[in-house]
């Protein structure tokens, strides 16, 4: 659908925008229903046909903590990668970074947290652990070329600790950008940021001299706010947005958290402002359409259930 260009507010809108898919990663994990990597590889390539140039493949995390994908390897070697698609898997620790680069990754994430107890809770270690375990393994990531996506978890606020300041989310920014990330990606790992919020975060990471270009958003919509937190985030010139095909996922750690932002409802947004994604919607609903059914429920993305009723 062509919508035509649509500034807000006289406010210049970006023409492109880049979704990180991370359905098959943080979408699945949360999922009680564990599908055979052959399910899990159909849908990374489904993505990949419909569009998809960055697609979160498969984690590293101990089994233990995250049963649903304890296949990557296998899952990672069924993958056929394609020209022009990166396909990031997460690793938490130096073990893991061993594993990606045996199977030929070319880009990792990896995870910091912005409060003091969540980290304890995943995974599993104080708040400065998971940032000085960082260091070492994005360093290698990058010595072999690789690019280095860091997630940074609890950016609006945490279910132990509360809300939290927006000068601890740009001091964990500064410490995963000084250690070597080469984008952040902003979660709200519990879905309860607003718009005013969301401003003023990415308002001090960029006063702090982090620049816009290198800053990625993560919604969850606990209190369905994910596509206005998204609207805030592009009117401020954020490019790339996470999302989760159908909206499955949440977070493992977290009760309260609800699916993911999406992928259809962001792209329905998104081409009603006239701006491009590369992504065919039509086909995205099929797949989460076609996944919803190997997972036993319906999608939670009004856009999916919109275009198949």
């Amino acid at each position: 659908m062509d919508f035509g260009v649509t500034p807000l507010d006289g406010l210049p809108l970006p023409p492109r925008v880049t979704i990180c898919e991370v359905g098959p990663r943080d979408g699945l994990q949360n999922e009680s229903t564990i599908l055979p990597f052959g399910v899990k590889a159909e849908f990374v390539h489904r993505l990949v046909d419909a569009g998809n140039t960055v697609v979160e493949a498969a984690s590293f995390e101990n089994p233990v903590w995250v049963p649903q994908l304890a296949d990557a390897d296998d899952l990672l070697r069924a993958i056929t990668p394609a020209s022009g698609v990166r396909y990031p898997v997460l690793v938490p620790d130096e073990r893991g970074l061993d594993r990606a680069l045996d199977l030929g990754v070319t880009d990792i994430a990896v995870l910091g947290c912005v409060a003091a107890t969540f980290p304890r809770c995943n995974p599993h270690r104080s708040v400065r652990e998971p940032f000085e375990m960082l260091a070492p393994v994005v360093a290698r990531a990058r010595e072999a070329g690789l690019g280095v996506r860091g997630h940074l978890s609890g950016c609006f606020g945490d279910p132990w600790d509360g809300r939290v300041s927006t000068s601890q989310v740009v001091a964990a920014a500064t410490t995963m950008k000084t250690v070597g990330c080469t984008e952040l990606s902003l979660g709200d790992t519990i879905g309860v940021a607003t718009p005013g919020q969301v401003a003023a975060v990415l308002d001090a990471l960029v006063a702090a001299g982090i620049g816009i270009d290198e800053i990625a958003v993560h919604f969850h919509d606990t209190y369905g706010q994910a596509l206005a937190n998204a609207l805030t985030a592009l009117r401020r010139g954020v490019t790339t947005f996470d999302a989760s095909a159908g909206g499955v996922g949440g977070c493992p750690y977290t009760g309260s958290a609800t699916g993911n932002l999406a992928t259809e409802d962001l792209l329905w947004q998104l081409h009603g402002l006239g701006i491009d994604t590369g992504i065919d919607l039509q086909r995205m609903v099929d797949t989460s359409t076609w996944l919803a059914e190997r997972l036993g429920r319906p999608s939670p993305s009004r856009t999916v259930t919109a275009l198949t009723s």
